[in-house]
């Protein structure tokens, strides 16, 4: 932390003019951190429907090369699985640049499950792309899906969004906002009010964006590992975008507002209970080892929050001398998802999508559900059960799933379900893994229960009030 931060509260010294408080700096802090707000925060109407500044270059570039990312990225994906063996060789050889910390050695000297994990993405992809091997791995329903469907669109929105982070995390608006709003945050949900922003980068862009903001700003000291955990796995909500989609998929259009309301209302409810239960709860409150406490949102005697913020921001600002350490750090981020992430995502997402279509898992983890859906007087329980649990392997997959029910109550209980459980092995799941939060498997597995136990009676009474 800065001496500026350490001393804030010293009376006379808190009045004085920071020497960073210069023209350059504030006019650079202001312009980038509202260029970053258009960007990653503010809906704006495309296509009828609502999205972020991104969401909009990264669906322009998805509808360009739409017909060559998937070779684009099953390439990317074989020459991550030859960067690993190629890094395994010369470390076994004692080669003295493997052995210096760098980006290149931490992105490809990655242990033996993680490894075996981008052999078997490079494997899927390019069975799935030519169609060789059995029909269960690349079919339109698994392997099909991610490289076809899935793994365009992070590969885009991640280019956008990695390349772009550093205006938003750089130049003093997490700052500004989570000093601002920190009386909200704090007594609500027991976190820094920088996670407002976390938050409103999911609602409006991607959830998959919001847990790598959290991921990152967990590793440069801005949230503790309970902290981290809680936001990760509670404030990186669906985007209105996707809650679109899944509602008309699942033909019930013309309920979106009660549907989302909703969401709202269950997710509201799950953020507050679900950080105060093990096992968010036994977090450690302690900052990423590496560099430490970095966060000061309080503001110090004889300031107001505004002013304070203000400092922070413009402060922060200063750091950046240039834009090449900028332009540095976004492809870094880009590099280092479409080589160390997507492998994991074509890997783990077609096993997760191979066991949710073709084995009877889901079906049979779900028959205590059947009773109490039962007695919930839920129609077609039977067949809503599963759709309540699947969603763990993929989002859209209870959508699928529930497309097939009659009843409408039914169909609204399970759309709004897969909104509020959050965590999918697909994409989150494996974003949560792989990051530097300390959430186990068996973290997110518990997670993902808790917050089915306790939004599913709160969306069931609302969709009985809804179609009583």
């Amino acid at each position: 932390m800065s001496t500026h931060q350490e001393s804030g509260g010293k009376g006379a010294a808190a009045k004085q003019k920071p020497a960073f408080w210069t023209t350059p700096n504030i006019t650079k802090s202001l312009v980038v951190s509202v260029v970053s707000m258009f960007l990653f925060l503010v809906p704006v109407p495309y296509q009828g429907q609502w999205t972020i500044g991104i969401g909009i270059v990264a669906e322009f570039l998805q509808a360009a090369f739409e017909n060559y990312l998937p070779q684009f990225m099953t390439g990317i994906l074989i020459l991550s699985v030859i960067g690993t063996i190629v890094m395994k060789i010369a470390a076994k050889s004692g080669a003295a640049w493997t052995k210096r910390p760098s980006f290149i050695t931490e992105l490809l000297d990655v242990n033996w499950f993680w490894g075996l994990l981008r052999i078997l993405g490079a494997a899927f992809a390019i069975m799935t792309l030519y169609e060789l091997g059995p029909e269960f791995i690349w079919s339109p329903a698994t392997g099909g899906t991610v490289l076809f469907d899935l793994v365009p669109v992070l590969t885009t929105w991640f280019l956008i969004a990695g390349f772009l982070m550093p205006l938003l995390l750089d130049f003093g608006l997490m700052e500004f906002i989570g000093t601002t709003v920190r009386g909200l945050m704090r007594p609500l949900f027991k976190l820094p009010g920088r996670s407002s922003i976390d938050a409103l980068a999911s609602w409006m862009g991607s959830g998959t964006v919001g847990v790598l903001i959290t991921a990152q700003q967990y590793e440069s000291g801005y949230y503790t590992k309970r902290e981290a955990s809680v936001i990760a796995t509670n404030f990186s909500v669906a985007s209105i975008a996707f809650s679109l989609l899944v509602i008309n998929f699942i033909g019930m259009g013309h309920m979106f507002i009660q549907f989302y309301l909703t969401v709202i209302v269950a997710g509201f409810v799950a953020a507050i209970v679900c950080p105060r239960i093990p096992p968010l709860s036994r977090k450690e409150e302690t900052y990423h080892e590496p560099v430490g406490k970095q966060i000061s949102e309080e503001a110090p005697t004889g300031k107001s929050r505004l002013r304070w913020a203000s400092e922070l921001a413009v402060e922060k600002a200063s750091h950046v001398k240039s834009a090449w350490p900028v332009v540095i750090n976004g492809t870094k981020n880009v590099i280092d998802i479409w080589f160390g992430l997507i492998p994991l995502v074509m890997g783990l997402g077609t096993i997760a999508l191979i066991t949710a279509e073709f084995t009877p898992i889901f079906e049979i983890i779900s028959y205590p559900l059947v009773p109490l859906l039962e007695l919930a007087q839920i129609p077609e329980a039977v067949e809503a059960a599963p759709a309540m649990l699947v969603g763990f392997a993929d989002m859209f997959l209870p959508a699928v799933l529930g497309s097939g029910i009659e009843s409408e109550l039914t169909r609204f209980i399970i759309a709004v379900l897969s909104m509020t459980q959050l965590i999918y092995m697909s994409e989150v799941g494996i974003l949560l893994l792989r990051s530097r939060i300390p959430l186990s498997f068996l973290d997110i597995v518990i997670i993902f229960l808790e917050r089915t136990i306790v939004t599913l009676p709160i969306i069931i009474l609302m969709a009985h009030l809804f179609f009583f």
